[in-house]
């Protein structure tokens, strides 16, 4: 099995998420009492959300570079940012290391081909919905990202930001989100993507009213595929 190596923190709510899935999703496949091998760095948010409010991208990317050469010293085999929001700089992280960097818009982009979506909303913070890399990126892929009206925007970056990364949880704020997807929905929208790896905690994307794909669940999946693909080949199973 390879190892996972995780930079967490952003934030710890979602981290745990990510743990948790990436060690259920191994078990499920290889049985018993198997877990992930699993190496996380978990920063301290506050300090990357001070950086993200300056806009000081270029010192986000130095100090999650630092984090990822950490982790492939300690012997990750792979790297993943867990945070939809940071992927703003994942091509600058990906260049310090030698092993791969699995992107969390390129493995939703293929789940959503994969689905035959062809035009999803994307819930998430402000950053990730207003600085086009997510947009541009999925456009590239051939996928016409929808994102929420300005008023919509605020009140979901709100949720994420006052609510989900502080670990509270409000039906009142479901209620919100899921009425920005009927929104979406009859202006077009097939599709929603979960694109904030907290949106998990408060919206079932199997019980929306347009398809969801939880970005958490999408990454940790990769992970897992990339972490037991020699296991597959050879037929290695701990049950």
């Amino acid at each position: 099995m390879r190892t996972i190596g995780l930079i967490g923190g952003m934030s710890f709510e979602s981290s745990a998420v990510y743990y948790r899935l990436v060690n259920e999703m191994v078990r499920a496949e290889l049985g018993g009492l198997s877990s992930a091998e699993v190496l996380m760095h978990s920063v301290n948010f506050a300090e990357i959300v001070a950086l993200q409010k300056a806009g000081r991208w270029d010192d986000a990317s130095a100090r999650l570079g630092d984090v990822a050469s950490k982790l492939e010293l300690a012997g990750a085999d792979c790297v993943l940012i867990c945070t939809n929001t940071m992927h703003l700089i994942a091509d600058e992280v990906a260049a310090r290391i030698s092993i791969p960097l699995i992107h969390i818009i390129d493995e939703t982009t293929a789940a959503l081909k994969s689905a035959g979506c062809k035009r999803p909303l994307l819930l998430a913070t402000r950053y990730t919905m207003e600085h086009g890399f997510y947009v541009d990126h999925m456009a590239a892929l051939g996928v016409e990202v929808m994102v929420p009206e300005a008023d919509d925007r605020t009140t979901v970056h709100n949720i994420i930001f006052d609510e989900l990364c502080a670990g509270r949880i409000h039906d009142t704020s479901r209620a919100k989100l899921m009425a920005v997807i009927d929104r979406a929905k009859a202006a077009g929208a097939d599709s929603v993507i979960l694109g904030c790896t907290e949106i998990c905690l408060i919206l079932d994307p199997h019980g929306l009213a347009l398809p969801g794909f939880d970005t958490t669940a999408i990454h940790a999946r990769a992970a897992v595929d990339f972490a037991l693909l020699e296991d597959r080949a050879t037929g290695r199973n701990a049950a």
